[in-house]
């Protein structure tokens, strides 16, 4: 085993427009910008303390992809309470992907995208 491997710093998302797709994971999901480039690529934290990168893409077009395509597939997002997360993403217009499933290791998940369409889920592990 790597003893100097201690976790994950952050996952980046390449956005087609990084200004707004960052100011929706502030608004929505309650990240905070922790930094910013002169190029709009932006550093953003979770109340707990891990990150996500968000920066323009480049001029490449979009793949399509579902949950088990080969490669980076989503981003899991823990939560305290799985049913307000619900409600409250309801609230913000979000499109599920499906209902509320069990989820890898226990607790329950559910599925959803940004804006852009990437994947994202909600994990309560109780």
């Amino acid at each position: 085993m790597k003893n100097y491997i201690t976790g994950i710093d952050h996952p980046a998302i390449a956005c087609e427009d990084s200004v707004k797709l960052t100011d929706w994971y502030c608004r929505v999901l309650g990240y905070e910008i922790m930094a910013q480039t002169h190029n709009n690529t932006f550093i953003i934290k979770a109340a707990d303390g891990t990150y996500i990168e968000m920066m323009p893409k480049d001029g490449s077009e979009r793949q399509q992809r579902n949950v088990c395509t080969p490669g980076m597939s989503h981003l899991a997002l823990r939560v305290s309470d799985l049913e307000k997360a619900i409600e409250e993403l309801d609230r913000a217009g979000v499109k599920w992907m499906g209902d509320v499933t069990g989820a890898v290791g226990g607790g329950k998940l559910r599925s959803f995208y940004d804006p852009e369409g990437n994947m994202l889920q909600i994990v309560f592990r109780g």
